[in-house]
């Protein structure tokens, strides 16, 4: 195992299910089987909220919505929010089976649920009683994703892909290469585009390009289909895109293991020593510094060892995040050292498309330094 472990004056008494970064602190948001929400203080080493659901169900999923508002998905079918400074919480809907996802769009205000009653919902939750809008997908759904207006959801082996400004079907469906589950998808936050990991431990990236620059599309298998001369199938539990690097993102299976990828590259960038159980789930945070591994059993397998669920922070140096040619919306891009790495080989006019496609330079007409002609935009 690799990273500095979370101290817990009371250990957590169930499986983990979710770690998840606050959009702007090192804030991590911890939901577990033991019905309980914490919020612990990464930079302070301190446990800030300890937070039981008000049915005592498993807590499958959560997210959060500001700094100080959360939302949890939970074995009972209830979507909670909780304020993180008072404790405090209510229910802002229900599913009719299990709710095994939750996400927030900051572009609609919207709390996005998925469950096993074969539905997405989304709640308004600007208002006093949220509207809710649904969709009923006619198959149990585990893994949802949210980037922009992007929805992302898992069905069986297919990607359904929404505009969450008009929810009345899908934009786009994307078969996947591969014949089996998908246990999770990760949208990137850069372009549209997404991986998913399936239970059988093969990675499908899809990433499109507005300009053609540099679409891709492939599969790939994290580990080895047999081994030892038998039939070695491990899933791939999470995937998280790094928010700084486009591109970059890491895989954590069953085994215990995390690893960092290029998909631009298509390349292995660096794996972790194996950590103590299934990596149940993973978290960069807002700068791609950090990333947080959640070790846990996952109750997807009888073999599984019941050590207790622990959580990693891993600090994230250059040999972990890739030289993808991507440029982070970060605003404070400028400043950080492997930002802008590979952009060099692009022509003039490609490099002021990517910075105005991430907000990075504002205009219609330029004439760059070095280029015979304006740049029409």
């Amino acid at each position: 195992m690799d990273g500095a472990c979370l101290n817990f004056e009371n250990p957590i008494g169930d499986a983990l299910s979710r770690v998840q970064f606050a959009p702007q602190s090192n804030n991590l948001l911890v939901s577990s089987w033991d019905s309980k929400l914490r919020l612990y203080d990464v930079d302070s080493s301190l446990l800030r909220l300890e937070a039981s659901a008000p049915s005592q169900a498993a807590l499958l999923d959560c997210c959060f919505q500001t700094e100080s508002v959360a939302f949890t998905a939970a074995s009972d079918g209830s979507i909670i929010r909780y304020d993180l400074h008072s404790g405090t919480n209510d229910a802002i809907g229900n599913h009719q089976d299990i709710a095994t996802c939750v996400a927030y769009s900051i572009e609609t205000c919207h709390v996005i649920s998925a469950g096993l009653d074969k539905k997405v919902m989304s709640w308004d939750v600007r208002m006093a009683n949220p509207l809710m809008l649904f969709r009923n997908l006619g198959a149990e759904i585990e893994s949802i994703s949210v980037s922009g207006f992007d929805l992302m959801v898992a069905v069986g082996a297919a990607v359904n892909i929404y505009d969450l400004r008009n929810f009345e079907r899908a934009v786009d469906l994307k078969e996947s290469s591969m014949d089996v589950g998908i246990r999770c998808v990760a949208s990137t936050s850069y372009t549209r585009g997404y991986a998913i990991g399936s239970i059988d431990g093969r990675v499908a990236v899809e990433i499109s390009d507005p300009f053609n620059l540099n679409s891709i599309r492939y599969t790939f298998r994290c580990h080895p289909k047999t081994k030892g001369g038998k039939e070695h199938l491990v899933s791939v539990n999470d995937i998280a895109f790094n928010p700084l690097i486009g591109g970059t993102f890491v895989t954590g299976d069953n085994e215990g293991y995390v690893t960092a990828w290029d998909a631009h590259s298509k390349r292995k960038l660096h794996e972790f020593p194996r950590y103590p159980n299934s990596v149940a789930s993973l978290s960069y945070n807002h700068a791609g510094q950090l990333l947080a591994v959640a070790s846990s059993y996952s109750y997807q397998e009888a073999n599984e060892t019941e050590v207790p669920p622990q959580i990693f922070i891993q600090k994230m140096d250059g040999s972990y995040i890739g030289h993808s040619p991507e440029v982070s919306r970060d605003s404070n891009c400028s400043k950080r050292p492997n930002c802008f790495h590979s952009v060099a080989s692009r022509s003039l006019e490609q490099v002021y498309r990517i910075y105005l496609l991430h907000g990075l330079i504002e205009g219609s007409v330029i004439l760059l330094a070095g280029s015979p002609k304006p740049i029409m935009v």
